[in-house]
């Protein structure tokens, strides 16, 4: 089999690809076949020795993987070889061949293309823990997305779409912001040249947002947060331009909600009622109410360009690499 090793922490350009021993499935595993690995903003960090959990070298990045079972251990039940499956196993999916868990899959539809398979899991279901468990967002509801273009916030456009509301988009380039606005944002700011408090107040006519889902952090949450409606919702995601700092009279003053969106530590504690609520993404996907961006294919060689292009905030919509 052909895996990405990373062999220290520190530069996801020291990422190699390497051959190694096809493994057989032990007793309470299936073997995949992977067809496409999803690549994230986190695998990147991970890599670079910049996440809070580290990793322990030498380890197979990739998080997240689609692909067919090929093999099935003693003891698994309710799954056959020719499933179509994503795993979700938090390491060793940037590689051809992967070993899973039956808990770790998710039947992957036939309608489901396996690129769309391999990296819908982190970014729909942070969406949609988001918009359904840590608020929920009415119809008629205006949400501005902040980092629009990327994986995170289409698919937050998608599921805030999907449940009626209107999006305002904010993306750092025109490709990100004309992709923000195929998926489903009426409007498309480009923070650089446009004040986004005065943009989101015009478009709202001067009422503010009700919902703000901040993926950038950085200085932009303090004009997201200016941008907000009387009683409206501050959705914490990501900080991708480091940890935003606000003044918090501008939360009390106008008796405004600050949630923490922080899915993984959730799932860690409730592993089943994840499951159900992941399963609802899926049906949802399947049925095409939910339309994930078709994701951008890279070949396993191109993984540290790949997390690099993550990192640097250069990628636009999701990436895989496919064996």
């Amino acid at each position: 089999m052909r895996a990405v090793i990373c062999h220290q922490l520190g530069s996801v350009s020291d990422l190699v690809l390497e051959e190694r021993p096809t493994p057989g499935p032990g007793p309470g595993q299936v073997r995949i076949a992977v067809g496409a690995a999803g690549a994230s903003y986190v695998d990147g960090l991970r890599v670079a020795g910049r996440y809070q959990f580290p990793m322990t070298p030498p380890y197979v990045p990739g998080g997240e993987a689609a692909g067919t079972i090929d093999a099935v251990g003693e003891g698994v039940d309710g799954w056959s070889i020719g499933d179509r499956v994503f795993a979700v196993v938090g390491s060793g999916a940037f590689a051809d061949t992967l070993l899973a868990k039956p808990h770790q899959l998710i039947r992957l539809p036939d309608s489901v293309d396996i690129a769309v398979g391999a990296s819908f899991y982190q970014v729909y279901g942070t969406a949609w823990f988001a918009l359904t468990r840590r608020t929920e967002v009415r119809p008629g509801e205006t949400m501005l997305v902040t980092g629009a273009g990327g994986g995170v916030g289409l698919a937050a456009i998608d599921v805030a779409r999907h449940l009626g509301a209107r999006v305002i988009a904010v993306a750092s380039s025109p490709e990100k912001r004309a992709l923000a606005l195929s998926m489903g944002a009426e409007v498309a700011i480009d923070p650089a040249t446009e004040d986004v408090k005065a943009r989101a107040r015009e478009l709202t006519d001067g009422k503010g947002v009700d919902l703000v889902y901040d993926v950038v952090g950085g200085e932009l949450s303090e004009q997201c947060l200016r941008a907000m409606s009387f009683d409206g919702r501050f959705l914490i995601v990501g900080f991708t331009a480091g940890i935003g700092r606000v003044p918090l009279n501008l939360v009390l003053l106008n008796n405004r909600t600050a949630v923490g969106v922080e899915w993984g530590g959730w799932v860690q504690r409730n592993a089943a009622a994840n499951r159900e609520m992941m399963a609802e993404v899926v049906a949802a996907i399947a049925a095409g109410d939910l339309r994930p961006v078709a994701p951008t294919a890279r070949p396993l060689s191109e993984a540290g360009a790949v997390l690099g292009d993550l990192l640097e905030r250069r990628a636009v919509g999701k990436l895989v690499l496919v064996p």
